[in-house]
């Protein structure tokens, strides 16, 4: 009943006030885990074509697949580049050996057109061969699913919120992990945004509001100073907590 409450106060408001316009994402189909023939929940997937690959990177498995077959392999900590968002999976297993390189930069897939925020380049050979073999593709991280849903602000900055603060009302957003987007309420004013997501960080990016005048005790700038600085997550007991190397930044509650 609450969750409805509040989503009817955030529709009301996202269409009524005559404010600034601000474009929201409205895709509010609940998102589900994402599984698959491999029988494994991935973080990251990648493919290329000529030849027809996959890899699925997972919490405890990382699967490489072709048509022709599949190979399973156990999870390898990431070896982490020093000045650039880069990382290496080095595995080596009875059967074979991968070098997988996922580097933060656009790539565009050769027979879609479709594009990518990664770019993936994998080294291979089975150990009956003699040298390696190189393959390039694309590939993206998969937004933890359970941050999908409507938020409310209980903690900021180490202080429990209060509505008096926020212009009666406590803020809240609404998440949308399949487009990597959210939007919501201040208070006062509405924002929206989009959300950078690799696993184990959560950065909140290009962050907009409404303008409108809403009083002197008002919390809002610090706020959207709190989420700008976020980095880190975690969800528990129906709490997301936003973190950066400071310590907690944000405690929001799920919306029952």
């Amino acid at each position: 009943m609450n969750k409805l409450i509040y989503l009817g106060i955030l529709l009301f408001t996202l269409f009524s006030c005559k404010t600034a316009s601000i474009s929201t994402n409205n895709n509010t189909n609940s998102n589900t885990k994402i599984t698959n023939d491999s029988g494994i929940i991935p973080y990251f997937k990648a493919s290329g074509t000529e030849p027809f690959w996959s890899i699925l990177i997972s919490d405890d498995k990382i699967v490489y697949k072709t048509p022709e077959d599949s190979i399973f392999m156990p999870h390898s900590k990431p070896i982490l580049a020093m000045d650039s968002n880069v990382k290496m999976y080095k595995i080596k297993t009875e059967s074979a050996q991968f070098n997988i390189q996922i580097s933060q930069k656009e790539c565009v897939n050769q027979m879609s057109g479709e594009v990518s925020p990664y770019t993936v380049s994998v080294e291979f050979k089975k150990n009956a061969a003699s040298k390696f073999e190189k393959i390039d593709g694309c590939g993206h991280y998969i937004t933890d699913y359970r941050l999908h849903d409507i938020w409310v602000l209980e903690e900021l900055n180490g202080e429990k919120a209060n509505k008096e603060n926020f212009n009666t009302i406590l803020p809240l957003i609404e998440i949308y992990s399949n487009t990597n987007k959210f939007s919501g309420l201040l208070g006062c004013n509405r924002t929206n945004g989009a959300i950078f997501f690799e696993k184990g960080k959560l950065r909140f990016i290009n962050i907009a509001s409404t303008k409108m005048s809403c009083g002197e005790n008002n919390k809002e700038p610090e706020l959207i100073k709190a989420l700008e600085s976020v980095t880190t997550y975690s969800i528990g007991e129906n709490r997301l907590i936003l973190s950066n190397p400071s310590g907690k930044k944000i405690i929001f509650k799920k919306v029952d």
